[in-house]
């Protein structure tokens, strides 16, 4: 994760040896069916690899565009931290949906069960 998560998910409880580097993890985006992110905006920003001119260029990021579908589970379309578009948002490989996190999460886990 980028530096300033691993904190959010150590306040969160989540035990230190279950968090994944981005370093390591990244190169794997590419091999997964499906990349679910939840209310993140600026750090599975693409830009911050594409565009030098961005306020975020060369930001570490979470490369979950390289997956062959993205779930993108917001609450809005609003920009992040950074106040820019995230163009992740329209691109033809990522799903919005939209509402607060842990329903939506939870209401998507009981609709696959069902199935």
């Amino acid at each position: 994760m980028p530096g300033h998560m691993n904190v959010l998910l150590s306040e969160a409880d989540v035990p230190y040896d279950k968090h994944t580097d981005m370093d390591e993890f990244n190169p794997t985006f590419s091999q997964c069916d499906v990349a679910i992110v939840i209310g993140a905006n600026d750090v599975v920003n693409p830009v911050a690899n594409t565009d030098p001119s961005s306020p975020i260029a060369g930001m570490p990021i979470l490369n979950v565009i390289d997956a062959r579908t993205v779930i993108m589970i917001k609450r809005s379309l609003s920009p992040g931290f950074a106040g820019i578009p995230n163009p992740l948002f329209a691109a033809d490989n990522c799903l919005m949906l939209f509402g607060d996190g842990k329903k939506v999460l939870v209401d998507l886990i009981a609709a696959l069960k069902e199935n």
